[in-house]
């Protein structure tokens, strides 16, 4: 019932996403840039295709998608649209190509922007740097197939509930391809799945369960009852519950509890999870990347 997530790229496959800077391109001239992007973007776009084929060979259920795989998209000096690439036909015909083996073999596309995409922020400009940036994630979301689009809730600039009705209002004010995709998660610093939970059921937004943020940054909930409300506000839209799930790097004892490990330990693998009776996805947020995934499957199997 459960399906395993890998986050965006490999460690020991030969499946390489390629990226560039603003400041490298910023030494080319105008039509340079665009067929180096355009060239990047073609590239990353048939990556992806490979990611996906290698996913479905190693059941993983789902895939993060690199939130650059159009790179410096949203950048103010380079930026661009996908259009005034010279491959964005080709690319377009990668991205149709991906949505259909997505898909086909039942692979579940996320994405996960930057922390500087803060819906939050007291700050005008913040907000509307962020509101760009997830529309072109959502564009791409919708091209290729993808389900979510992946945010925290952002700072609390002194004052949590004035914070939380900030977002609000700017979520009612969003455009609907923004508001059918994104999805909010519990942080390991600010908000918590209690402080999330009714704001997503008042709105209509999935929450996302971070089991390691919730360790990291507890509330009055248990794993069991934050795990049961997150369920609850998937299953309101009648889609498919998304995890994440990671272990400290330092180890539990250790005052720097945040840092992700390269594996997930068996032991921070919710056991009340594998009882849960209806699909859910899990994202596997570890730097060994799909060895980790392969690893805590079969630690599972032998165990469940």
């Amino acid at each position: 019932m459960i399906r395993f997530g890998l986050c965006c790229i490999f460690n020991e496959q030969p499946i390489k996403f390629r990226q560039t800077t603003a400041k490298a391109l910023s030494k080319l001239d105008r039509k340079a840039q665009l067929c180096k992007l355009s060239e990047i973007a073609l590239h990353n776009a048939k990556t992806l295709l490979q990611a996906l084929d290698f996913v479905n060979l190693n059941d993983i259920g789902a895939f993060r998608v690199l939130s650059q795989i159009l790179p410096v998209y949203t950048q103010p000096d380079v930026g661009y649209q996908l259009d005034d690439l010279p491959d964005s036909q080709a690319i377009r015909l990668q991205y149709s190509k991906v949505k259909e083996f997505a898909h086909k073999h039942d692979i579940r596309l996320s994405f996960h922007p930057d922390q500087f995409v803060v819906l939050s922020s007291p700050t005008a400009r913040v907000v509307e740097n962020s509101i760009c940036e997830l529309e072109y994630q959502c564009m791409v979301a919708e091209l290729i197939g993808a389900e979510d689009v992946n945010i925290h809730l952002g700072g609390v600039y002194g004052d949590k509930a004035t914070a939380i009705k900030r977002f609000a209002e700017v979520y009612k004010k969003m455009p609907e391809l923004i508001r059918k995709h994104l999805t909010l998660e519990n942080d390991d610093i600010s908000y918590t799945v209690e402080d999330l939970y009714p704001l997503c059921c008042d709105l209509g937004i999935p929450l996302v369960y971070d089991v390691h943020h919730h360790r990291c940054n507890p509330d009055g909930l248990n794993v069991e009852q934050a795990t049961d409300k997150s369920i609850e506000t998937w299953n309101a839209l009648r889609r498919e519950p998304h995890f994440h799930i990671s272990s400290p790097k330092n180890g539990w004892e250790s005052s720097k509890q945040r840092p992700h490990s390269d594996f997930i330990e068996l032991n921070d693998f919710p056991d009340y999870w594998t009882k849960i009776e209806q699909r859910v996805t899990v994202d596997i947020e570890a730097k060994a990347k799909e060895t980790a995934v392969a690893k805590i499957q079969k630690k599972l199997l032998k165990v469940f």
